[in-house]
């Protein structure tokens, strides 16, 4: 049995990301996190920029840790974090968060239906963790997503507007996606139902209407009547945040979000669609020469950036795990999916995870080659892997088990 099926292997990987970016990404000087720390290293090459996403994130990360029992230091970096999110990340003239800052000035005040997701996801974990100001920072973000970036007659949010508001014409499903993560989240911190039926109504939209035109695969990108947009982008394969193609990594993603949402609705079609989903992950994305999951792919599988990603391989760890637990047979042994997991985890602790340090690295070539520092203001500070490792402990303790694949009547 691999390590990772058990309670103390993920805790201890858990552990080794969070270990990674304390006590460094504190800025102590002027507030928030100083996220661009070097995934080889360690080294900070950038302590200036803000960008929203990973200070959310990492209010996020520290939370976690707070409800994971984690290391002492985890809740006031919770709180240092959630204090500039809260102050100066916020606009209050226009009632939104601003996306990047120099310190603490604004440099683009774009505001983006992902970056709210994001900071409902952070005051949501940090309200689970007993966070001061988390539940107004909870509504705040909540009020924002729905009065400025809900479209009620398509049942899912708008994903760019101006500093003033004025809404950009593109659409698509990654914001969705991670508001409908960030509304599960809320919906476990208050026990409030709006956020729970907001989180089925994007998911039923996304996952089932969304799909119809494309064969049941998740398109990326949409008009302004979110109809599919099948030609965006594809004279830039290599877009860093929009590319063509269908991505693997999102759906797997999305199977996972469908098993969480499963178990506060219980209705067929949700597992139904997260298996689907998670097939498709695993049988258009996998590299069958390589190993590992490709970044993007056509809907024949046909690789056209075929790099491979530590968070694409967080998220399929995370729904192949929960899938497990309700993919059994009459013995209540997992099904096939549980392969996958230990599949995943084998790749993962082969080529993505820093061996010195415990960080998992951004991307890696088709064969494995590291290309370069992958340096950027828009960093992934340790959210996929500490979401994923997270979401398997607490489901291990739910079912009353200390590894994946084991029964609780049989210790």
């Amino acid at each position: 049995m691999t390590v990772y099926r058990t309670r103390a292997g993920l805790r201890h990987r858990f552990r080794d990301v969070l270990n990674f970016y304390y006590p460094d990404c504190l800025d102590t000087t002027v507030g928030g996190y100083v996220a661009q720390l070097d995934e080889r290293d360690g080294h900070v090459y950038d302590a200036r920029t803000k960008h929203l996403v990973a200070t959310a994130r990492g209010v996020h990360n520290f939370s976690l840790g707070v409800l994971a029992d984690g290391p002492h230091w985890c809740e006031h970096a919770a709180e240092h974090g959630l204090q500039f999110l809260a102050t100066v990340h916020w606009d209050d003239a226009r009632r939104g968060y601003d996306w990047h800052l120099d310190g603490r000035t604004p440099t683009d005040r774009t505001r983006y239906c992902y970056g709210h997701a994001f900071v409902l996801l952070a005051a949501a974990r940090a309200l689970q963790a007993g966070i001061a100001g988390a539940r107004d920072e909870l509504e705040r973000a909540f009020g924002v997503l729905e009065e400025r970036f809900w479209e009620l007659d398509h049942g899912r949010y708008a994903a760019r507007a101006s500093p003033d508001w004025e809404l950009a014409p593109y659409r698509g499903q990654n914001a969705n996606m991670h508001a409908c993560e960030a509304l599960l989240a809320a919906y476990e911190a208050t026990g409030a139902d709006r956020f729970l039926e907001r989180a089925y109504t994007v998911a039923d939209r996304v996952t089932r209407d969304g799909t119809a035109a494309t064969d049941g695969l998740l398109w990326e990108h949409y008009t302004e009547s979110w109809e599919p947009d099948l030609s965006y982008n594809e004279d830039s394969p290599r877009h860093q945040f929009r590319p063509p193609g269908y991505q693997p990594g999102h759906h797997a993603e999305w199977a996972k979000l469908l098993a969480l949402l499963a178990e506060h609705r219980p209705e067929d079609w949700l597992l139904e669609r997260a298996r689907t989903l998670f097939d498709a992950a695993v049988d258009l994305g996998w590299d069958d020469e390589h190993g590992g999951l490709y970044y993007t792919v056509a809907d024949d599988g046909e690789p056209i950036v075929a790099d491979k990603y530590g968070w694409v391989h967080a998220e399929a760890i995370g729904a192949s795990a929960l899938l497990s637990r309700v993919d059994r047979d009459a013995d209540g042994r997992s099904a096939d999916v549980l392969e996958w997991y230990d599949r995943l985890w084998e790749y993962a602790g082969t080529h993505l995870i820093n061996p010195r340090y415990g960080n998992w690295y951004e991307r890696v070539t088709r064969e494995h080659d590291r290309d370069g520092p992958n340096h950027g203001p828009a960093v992934e500070p340790g959210y996929h892997p500490l979401t994923n490792c997270w979401l398997v402990t607490r489901a291990l303790a739910a079912d009353g088990v200390d590894a994946l694949g084991t029964r609780a009547d049989a210790g």
